[in-house]
């Protein structure tokens, strides 16, 4: 495979910020190319060139070009940061643990939180005189579907966090004190998760996301990726 260079294509505030924060933490040289989001929040067509889903994540490696957040993290610690993030003992449980929560992050929790998005926008998108009925409506809807799988998670992740403590602090438990790629997964979704369902979020929750945040390298993802609106903030 050819290699001219990694190039990130990289839709304003978006899924794509957990792949700077990774390659930040890579070292591996790479380019940014931004992308507006359109006035209904909605990528903008010219992703559409890069890859036929049209969304971002989306980065490029010489001839490969690779779309889905979980594919992309897996890729760039398998062909850049094996030894210093992958879990390579298939054996291990730290390594069921690390498959366990790289697709947890968008397969189980992430739908539920779009869910919510969708139950807190769509009043605002109907007539006037209908909203403050539809928005009753839509908020009892999200309490009788939504919010007993959210609380069900918010637990699962905090028994979790408190559980690696003694082994590493992240998310694996390698017994290291370094991310692997169910942390590089994760950590938007539990942003997303303390902004959008902060009443199910546990202290260790919290104390781990502001972990990540304080790590240099995740500040110099933030900084060349723009405004970043689920930036953990008490």
């Amino acid at each position: 495979m050819a290699s001219d260079g990694i190039i990130v294509h990289h839709l304003e505030d978006s899924r794509s910020q957990r792949v700077l924060w990774l390659l930040e933490e890579l070292e591996v040289p790479y380019t940014i190319k931004f992308y507006k989001r359109d006035e209904n929040r909605r990528a903008p067509p010219e992703l559409l060139e890069v890859h036929p889903l049209g969304k971002s994540p989306v980065i490029t490696d010489g001839s490969l070009t690779l779309a889905e957040s979980g594919a992309i993290v897996e890729y760039l610690i398998s062909k850049y940061g094996k030894e210093k993030f992958g879990v390579n003992d298939e054996s291990s449980e730290a390594w069921v643990n690390n498959r366990f929560f790289t697709h947890y992050a968008e397969g189980s929790v992430q739908p539920l939180l779009v869910s919510r998005l969708i139950y807190r926008r769509v009043p605002s998108k109907v007539p006037i005189f209908i909203r403050p009925i539809v928005k009753r409506v839509f908020s009892k809807i999200d309490g009788l579907i939504n919010a007993p799988d959210l609380e069900k998670h918010g637990k699962l992740i905090e028994a979790r966090l408190v559980e690696v403590e003694s082994k590493g602090g992240w998310l694996a438990g390698t017994g290291e004190d370094r991310p692997t790629s169910a942390d590089f997964l994760m950590v938007l979704t539990l942003q997303i998760f303390l902004n959008r369902a902060p009443e199910y979020a546990g202290p260790k929750t919290r104390e781990y996301v502001k972990k990540v945040q304080a790590r240099p390298a995740y500040k110099k993802g933030l900084e060349k990726g723009g405004p970043f609106d689920y930036e953990y903030k008490e």
